[in-house]
């Protein structure tokens, strides 16, 4: 698909998000190469910290009670009406089924009962369109670093609608691996931000530091082919973390020693993650490089990206709220799909898998 859309009228797409555990509305504007945001409301399920990790059945009733709510909202705080909407854009998959299903067939409904047309979005391509609402020189082409709580991709986007998948995490998602191991350390549910605060209480001097786990799936001897050129593996290293946090215990030094362990398994996944990104980066020799997903809220990762691609490259990354699953980046994904043409029939519904589209090898 082309991103050509200089003679584009600019469109007002409504979006929907409840993959997960967030139930968020928000409406953008413009055309694919240039929009806006102009509201965004995110209601979060604090409830699921008392279980340490997201309950589909709570997610699903909580979408139940937020949706109308979110939307509403979004739509005041934009000061629009479903006449002034183009299209309502929603997550159709990846995610939790009984969350999707709030939101599609709410979705739906909407479309419907207002002659509406409505456009399902892939979760994590709205993932790579988050950026652009803040960054409009984060466009095709670039090296995309995906990386949240479900999943973690490397991505060459050459344009919007094109993603040649280079590499993805065989095992634990990174999200995934810092909520466990954050959890091992008993720190709060979700984990990503806690453990990024313990681990800067650690001493600093890599060569000096107490814990230094082994960076998987990183051989200095790796070469474009192989088959762990590009991908990534988490299990060991947080079998590593789990291992270290038993000794501590056992050794009665667990507290002395949490900050440490947290650094170390921290600089291990990020130096990972990095060199991976610099790998494609050079490979393909792009200039670009787009972060998403929750864990590029990490600023530790953020500045080992920026140390790698430095100084023939530039590392665009989201704030929190636009990082994290939120309905912006599925109103900006969708704004791309609604002028390509794309609209869902009835028969549209939630897929807890699927493709991006436009993906490929």
């Amino acid at each position: 698909m082309s991103d050509t859309t200089s003679d584009i009228a600019p469109r007002r797409v409504l979006g929907i998000e409840t993959s997960c555990d967030e139930t968020s509305a928000a409406i953008v504007y413009g055309t694919p190469t240039d929009m806006r945001l102009e509201s965004l409301v995110i209601l979060s399920q604090d409830v699921h910290r008392l279980f340490g990790g997201v309950v589909p059945e709570i997610a699903s009733r909580q979408h139940l009670t937020g949706i109308v709510p979110a939307v509403r909202t979004a739509m005041t705080d934009a000061n629009v009406s479903f006449d002034d909407l183009d299209a309502i854009a929603v997550t159709h998959a990846p995610g939790l089924v009984g969350a999707l299903l709030v939101g599609t067939s709410y979705a739906k409904a909407l479309g419907y009962t207002h002659n509406t047309p409505v456009v399902p979005v892939h979760h994590l391509e709205g993932h790579l369109f988050a950026t652009l609402l803040e960054h409009p020189e984060a466009k095709p082409p670039f090296t995309a670093l995906l990386v949240s709580g479900g999943h973690t991709l490397l991505l060459d986007v050459e344009a919007w609608g094109r993603y040649r998948l280079l590499g993805q995490t065989r095992d634990d998602a990174a999200g995934e691996a810092f909520d466990k191991v954050a959890k091992l350390l008993g720190l709060p549910y979700p984990g990503g931000r806690p453990l990024e605060e313990l681990a800067q209480t650690a001493q600093s001097p890599v060569h000096k530091h107490p814990h230094r786990f082994p960076r998987p799936m990183l051989r200095k001897s790796a070469e474009p082919g192989d088959d762990d050129y590009y991908d990534c593996s988490f299990s060991g290293l947080k079998t590593a973390a789990m291992y270290a946090v038993r000794d501590a215990e056992k050794a009665g030094v667990l507290d002395e020693q949490r900050a440490s362990i947290a650094r170390g398994f921290q600089d291990a996944l990020i130096e990972t993650l990095a060199e991976k990104v610099a790998r494609a980066a050079r490979r393909h020799r792009r200039t670009r490089v787009v972060l998403g997903g929750g864990v590029a809220c990490n600023r530790a990762l953020q500045e080992a990206i920026r140390e790698r691609v430095a100084p023939r490259g530039t590392v665009f990354a989201p704030m929190p709220r636009l990082a994290t699953d939120n309905a912006a980046m599925i109103a900006a994904a969708g704004l791309f799909r609604f002028e390509a043409g794309e609209r869902a029939d009835p028969t549209m519904t939630a897929q807890a898998s699927l493709p991006i589209p436009g993906i490929f090898l």
